[in-house]
């Protein structure tokens, strides 16, 4: 005689003709999908850890080019620091709408997230072509090289963000708070939140000493 399942919402009932029934419980993603997340934000941690001692190492070989005092615009890249620091604090008010179950809420602030992303990426695209133009190039010198692989780095890091936010509210839009668009809104706040984190390191690290003498 063959095992018998029935599934219930605490885990699968199963009936043996030798042991009766006894519950067992199926796997749930959630927490393997979080701990994975985790383990991909820490591997990031280590890209962007090795991007910042490049940094700390190149920074001040100029090969007798322009130093950061000589281009760096501090009011440019304060606004930019501003666009970034307050989509982290919508996407917070994302969240709250999603704890309510408020799909509409939710995608507003979701879209107001994604605009200040792209603020931030346009203003960063602006800065980069007007670098290119003046002659200060990756090739120019050392400290040229490792600046635009850390800045461009993380401007990479944000258009991932702003892809997977869009694809997030076609989600949403569609199946509503299902169990699987929670966990990836949950994933993608930490997310945007470790690029904020990153972001303030790379303002302080490599902007504001960059311009002292």
């Amino acid at each position: 005689m063959s095992d018998t399942t029935v599934f219930t919402p605490g885990g699968a009932l199963t009936a043996t003709p030798e042991q009766g029934f006894y519950l067992t419980r199926e796997h749930h993603p959630e927490n393997g999908t979080l701990l994975g997340f985790w383990l991909y934000l820490m591997s990031d941690c280590l890209v962007f850890a090795c991007l910042f001692a490049i940094y700390g190492v190149l920074g001040r070989s100029y090969a007798a080019g322009p130093s950061g005092a000589d281009l760096f615009e501090l009011p440019l890249v304060a606004l930019n620091t501003t666009f970034l620091l307050l989509s982290s604090i919508t996407y917070g008010f994302a969240m709250l709408e999603m704890q309510r179950s408020r799909v509409r809420a939710t995608i507003t602030w979701l879209v107001i997230t994604g605009l200040l992303g792209l603020c931030f990426l346009s203003v960063e695209m602006y800065e980069f072509a007007h670098l290119i133009h003046d002659g200060a190039t990756p090739q120019r010198s050392a400290f040229l090289s490792s600046f635009f692989a850390l800045v461009g780095t993380h401007g990479l890091h944000v258009t991932f963000g702003i892809v997977w936010l869009v694809t997030l509210m076609v989600q949403i839009g569609r199946k509503g708070f299902i169990p699987e668009n929670k966990r990836r809104l949950m994933c993608l706040s930490m997310f945007w939140h470790f690029l904020d984190v990153v972001w303030i390191g790379v303002f302080t690290f490599v902007y504001l000493m960059g311009v002292l003498p």
